[in-house]
């Protein structure tokens, strides 16, 4: 089952055709906090990452991202980015879950702020 699951979907992991073109074509290039696994041809022309879980783009670390685009030659394991101190860590994307930002007077908040410049219409 899990073969046939690998075989047909994509967002559960590499699928077999990955997976034999990374048997063949890749070099480990470096590994993520999140433990995705970043990868090369020998000529360096095409990069791609074999994720850890769930195929989710966001879950790229902006460094090993910028490295994937070709951006820098270098991979961060190797020649780490300087960051500044107003940076914040980098955070997967949340929109669609439940600890998404809701801000405040939403109808997603479980108390919703009470709206005071509102009236609420009521006929006559």
């Amino acid at each position: 089952m899990n073969f046939l699951l690998r075989l047909l979907t994509w967002w559960n992991s590499q699928t077999v055709g990955t997976q034999i073109y990374t048997w063949r074509k890749g070099q480990k290039v470096g590994e993520d906090a999140q433990g995705n696994l970043f990868y090369q041809t020998a000529d360096g022309k095409r990069r791609w990452v074999i994720f850890n879980g769930e195929a989710e783009a966001s879950r790229v670390e902006p460094d090993w991202h910028g490295w994937l685009h070709h951006t820098w030659d270098q991979p961060p394991n190797k020649v780490p980015l300087v960051h500044k101190a107003w940076e914040k860590p980098h955070q997967e994307n949340l929109s669609g879950t439940a600890a998404a930002y809701a801000p405040p007077g939403s109808i997603r908040r479980s108390e919703p702020a009470a709206r005071q410049d509102y009236e609420a219409w009521q006929p006559e």
